[in-house]
C-alpha cells in the first residue's frame, strides 16, 4: 500500500464532518487502495470535544481498512501537522440579528489562525479546501496569511451549487444527471452566484437548445440553486450536510484527478472573467495534474451572463473591502 495521505478537517464533530468522514475513511475520497490519517480539530470546548471523541469511537468501530490513525485535538498546529490536504469545514453560523459584516470579521478571526498554522506546520505538497462560509471571503483570508504555500494552493467549495443547479436542469429536460456537462458556477457561494446554462450541455447538445424555456434558465434556476440552503434549512431545521459533504467530495477527487472535464471552484482572480483581481471566485476549471488547475479561458457571455457576473462580483468586492484589515 502506499504511505497514508493526511487529510485534516476543521469543525469535525459538527453534521458536514459526520457524513464526511466515513467517506474518506472508507475510500472515496482518494480511491480504494489509499490509506489515510485523519486530523480532526474541534473547539477547546468540553461539549464539542466530546462530540468528536464519540465520532472517533464511530470510525473505530467501522473497521475501515483504510483509516491507519485518528488524531483528535484542538490545537490547529496538532491537526495541520504535515497534512496532505487541509478541508476547512468549520466556521461561526451567522446568528439571530447579526449583521453579515459581523459574521465575516468574526470568521476572519478563525481563518487567519488556521492559515497562519497551515502555512506553518502542514506539508509541503498541502491543498486546502475552504467550505466554511461565506467560504469564498474565508479562503481568501486564509491564503493572506500564507508565506510557505502559494495561493493556488487555496480553493474554496462550489461545486455543491453545480451538483445544485445540474440536478435542477436534469429533472427540467427529463434526463438523467449523467447527460448533464459543461455546467459552471460562477462567482460567490451564495444567492448571487450564476449558473452558467448557456455553455452547458445535455447529451452534448446546447443546453439552450434542449430547455427553451428562458424565464425558467434565467430566474427559476438562478434562484432555486443561489436559495437552496435556507429552503433546506427550513425544511429540515438545520444547515445542508449530507449534500455538502457529497460535494466536498467531488470537490476534492475532481481536483485529484487530471482530466478535461470542467468543473467548478472558487480560485484567486487574476482578473479573469470579469472579476476583480485579488478576490476568490468560482470559475472553470480543469485538473491538469493531481491538486492543480488551470482555469479554463475564452468563454464569453452575452448580456444576461455578464451582468450576473457583476452581481456576484460587486459582492465578492464588498466583502473584501469589509475584511480589509484582516489581509494585511
Amino acid at each position: 500500500m502506499p504511505a497514508p495521505i493526511r487529510v485534516a478537517v476543521t469543525g469535525a464533530a459538527g453534521q458536514i464532518a459526520y457524513s464526511l468522514l466515513p467517506r474518506i475513511a472508507r475510500g472515496d475520497l482518494f480511491g480504494a487502495d489509499q490509506p489515510v490519517i485523519l486530523q480532526l480539530l474541534e473547539v477547546p470546548v468540553e461539549k464539542p470535544q466530546q462530540a468528536l471523541r464519540g465520532v472517533a469511537l464511530e470510525l473505530d468501530d467501522c473497521a475501515f481498512p483504510l483509516l491507519h490513525g485518528i488524531v483528535c485535538t484542538d490545537s490547529a498546529e496538532v491537526a495541520f501537522a504535515d497534512a496532505d490536504w487541509c478541508l476547512l469545514v468549520g466556521a461561526k453560523p451567522r446568528g439571530p440579528g447579526m449583521e453579515r459584516a459581523d459574521l465575516l470579521k468574526d470568521n476572519g478571526k478563525i481563518f487567519i489562525g488556521q492559515g497562519q498554522a497551515i502555512d506553518r506546520v502542514a506539508s509541503a505538497a498541502c491543498r486546502v479546501v475552504v467550505v466554511g462560509n461565506p467560504c469564498n471571503t474565508n479562503c481568501m483570508i486564509a491564503a493572506a496569511q500564507a508565506k510557505r504555500l502559494p495561493r493556488e494552493r487555496f480553493t474554496a467549495m462550489t461545486r455543491l451549487d453545480q451538483n445544485r443547479a445540474a440536478t435542477q436542469i436534469a429533472k427540467k429536460a427529463g434526463v438523467p444527471l449523467t447527460a448533464v456537462s459543461d455546467l459552471v458556477i460562477y462567482g460567490n457561494h451564495s444567492p448571487t452566484m450564476f449558473s452558467d446554462f448557456a455553455h452547458a450541455r445535455i447529451n452534448g447538445r446546447p443546453l439552450p437548445d434542449v430547455i427553451t424555456d428562458s424565464a425558467w434558465l434565467q430566474t427559476t434556476l438562478q434562484t432555486t440553486v443561489g436559495k437552496r440552503g435556507a429552503e433546506i434549512i427550513a425544511a429540515r431545521g438545520a444547515s445542508s450536510a449530507a449534500s455538502a459533504a457529497n460535494a466536498l467530495i467531488d470537490h476534492v477527487r475532481a481536483l485529484s484527478t487530471p482530466s478535461s472535464a470542467v468543473h467548478s471552484i472558487a480560485v484567486h482572480s487574476p482578473g479573469h472573467y470579469g472579476f476583480a483581481e485579488g478576490i476568490w471566485a468560482s470559475v472553470p476549471v480543469v485538473t491538469t495534474a493531481p491538486g492543480t488547475y488551470a482555469v479554463v479561458p475564452g468563454i464569453t457571455h452575452d448580456e444576461f451572463g455578464r451582468g450576473r457576473i457583476k452581481i456576484t462580483n460587486d459582492e465578492l468586492v464588498g466583502e473584501r473591502d469589509l475584511v480589509q484589515d484582516l489581509l494585511r
